[in-house]
């Protein structure tokens, strides 16, 4: 398994780095998930550390999680038994999913912008028009099922996820409701 473990402003010692890949690896092992890589970000908040791990497992679906402490290897701690709890709520899930996909999940690149806030004393004016692009990315638009697609959500602790449904090929989009429900947008969809 690949790691890339880095600081936002901040440097990553050897021996937190080695205590990562350790721990991280035993967490992993115990649920056979043949991870592929993972990616781990440690960034300092005035008093408080934040920790971001990210896991790509071999099936094309990821697990992500945080964590927050007052020390570096405690944020590191909680973040890592968010993600074991995450698998092992999903563990059985993620085997079946593994089992009846004969190919790791496909994505497709798609263009991804971020839009500027709009200013009130703008808007009030009616001088913008057009909202200001500050970012131009691309993200990836897994292709999966409506169980696989919600099951991904909750495991990266997305407010929703733009997929491909692999039933019929159109975008559809799974979303965490305001109840705590998921909800399910299929345009055009009438099964």
């Amino acid at each position: 398994m690949r790691y890339q473990i880095s600081g936002r402003q901040m440097d990553v010692g050897e021996a937190l780095q080695t205590h990562v890949k350790s721990e991280l690896t035993e967490t992993l092992e115990k649920y056979a998930q043949r991870p592929t890589d993972a990616t781990i970000v440690f960034a300092r908040d005035a008093s408080t550390y934040l920790c971001e791990v990210t896991v790509h497992l071999s099936t094309g679906l990821h697990v992500a999680s945080r964590g927050q402490a007052h020390e570096v290897y405690e944020a590191f701690e909680a973040a890592r038994e968010r993600l074991d709890k995450q698998v092992r709520r999903y563990k059985r899930r993620l085997r079946d999913h593994h089992r009846d996909r004969r190919a790791p999940v496909e994505f497709d690149e798609a263009p991804m912008y971020v839009l500027a806030a709009e200013d009130e004393a703008e808007e009030a004016d009616g001088a913008s028009l057009q909202p200001i692009i500050i970012a131009e990315t691309e993200t990836k638009i897994p292709s999966l099922s409506v169980g696989e697609a919600v099951m991904q959500m909750e495991l990266v602790g997305a407010p929703f996820l733009v997929f491909r449904n692999e039933k019929h090929g159109r975008v559809n989009v799974v979303y965490r409701r305001e109840d705590r429900n998921v909800g399910w947008i299929d345009p055009a969809g009438r099964n």
